[in-house]
């Protein structure tokens, strides 16, 4: 039987939008392994997830590589080669001065050469006992890895307009790397992602995949898509949201969550699905109201707080599908809501 949303003041009901939320293995199970590697790939599709998230950036045979970024001294030991020294540099990169080493400096047989290491030790120290076990994937790779176990992925296109300027566009060898593999109508299990407008329209053009149009949790032109007739707009090219979760249930100055938003409502009037981001197992990305433990712990950011709780708070408010670290929470608190006779779907 269904029930009410959390009862925050002014909360306005979501109206339901699809039967299950969708889970995302955001970069993979980057909880668990360092992220955009193929064991976290592997290991997300292990724990249940719907959908595996590839960031794509390219290399300068412009082959596609997941990477979150295109600089890459914090995801990989680039910098324990001494043969690629001479290549760290700084670029402008969407109007930010950049240093490191990037991917379109090389060629994918050097960026072979290269091991994953985990992005956050701090926070994350039993990933680092990955660091160097698995090679940078590509992009094809982690279509085949999905097609092979069936589930779906969930590419985002890194800083498109930037890789277009440099002759190295994203859009073409995106689609033609789904084309192979039978992926190409708006009911494969594909979804495409990318914070930029212009570049979802010129995709719109030329694909029938769903699109969706990422929402940063602040700023223009972000602020004005979440207004009702900015979602109006979004639905003329785009089939869905993936939005901050900051963007449905805002926090105070305090870390504490205040009332829930009317998004995920008037996005579904829009004819959008919402999909939220990110949601992480450790208090240091968790809202105040789930975070568990002693602050006054070295351990306490690090430490895993209430994350089933945001989790079950996020689906009763109506989302379609969640960015998660950790795939395997996201699908057993959705299963549990449902053990416990109430909807997933508001």
């Amino acid at each position: 039987m269904a029930r009410e949303p959390y009862a925050f003041p002014g909360t306005v009901a979501a109206v339901s939008h699809q039967p299950e939320p969708v889970i995302i293995a955001h970069r993979g199970a980057s909880a668990l392994r360092p992220e955009h590697t193929l064991p976290s790939y592997e290991t997300a599709i292990a724990l249940g997830a719907d959908y595996i998230e590839p960031d794509l950036v390219p290399t300068r045979d412009h082959v596609l590589v997941a990477r979150h970024e295109n600089e890459i001294s914090g995801t990989t030991d680039v910098a324990s080669h001494p043969e690629f020294a001479d290549r760290r540099t700084t670029k402008i990169i969407d109007g930010v001065a950049v240093t490191g080493w990037f991917t379109e400096d090389f060629t994918l047989a050097e960026l072979r050469t290269l091991r994953a290491v985990e992005r956050i030790p701090a926070l994350r120290p039993g990933n680092a006992a990955f660091d160097g076990l698995a090679r940078i994937p590509t992009f094809e790779e982690v279509v085949e890895l999905a097609r092979r176990h069936g589930v779906g992925v969930y590419p985002e296109t890194k800083h498109p307009t930037y890789f277009a300027s440099i002759g190295l566009p994203l859009e073409k060898p995106l689609l033609e790397v789904l084309a192979r593999h039978g992926w190409r109508d708006r009911d494969d299990p594909v979804f495409i992602q990318s914070f930029e407008p212009a570049n979802l329209r010129e995709l719109r053009g030329v694909t029938r995949l769903p699109l969706i149009q990422l929402v940063a949790g602040s700023g223009a032109p972000y602020d004005r898509m979440v207004t009702p007739g900015g979602l109006a707009e979004v639905a003329t090219y785009a089939d869905g949201i993936g939005v901050a979760t900051s963007r449905v249930v805002p926090t105070g100055p305090d870390g504490r969550l205040l009332a829930p938003t009317t998004l995920v409502r008037d996005a579904h009037e829009a004819g959008l699905d919402v999909h939220v981001w990110t949601v992480r197992d450790e208090n240091a990305h968790l809202p105040a109201d789930f975070r568990l433990g002693d602050p006054a712990s070295p351990a306490y950011p690090r430490a895993t707080g209430d994350v089933a709780g945001w989790l079950a708070m996020l689906y009763e408010l109506g989302v379609d599908g969640v960015f998660a670290d950790n795939p395997g929470t996201a699908r057993a608190v959705a299963a549990a809501v449902r053990r416990r006779g109430r909807s997933v779907r508001s």
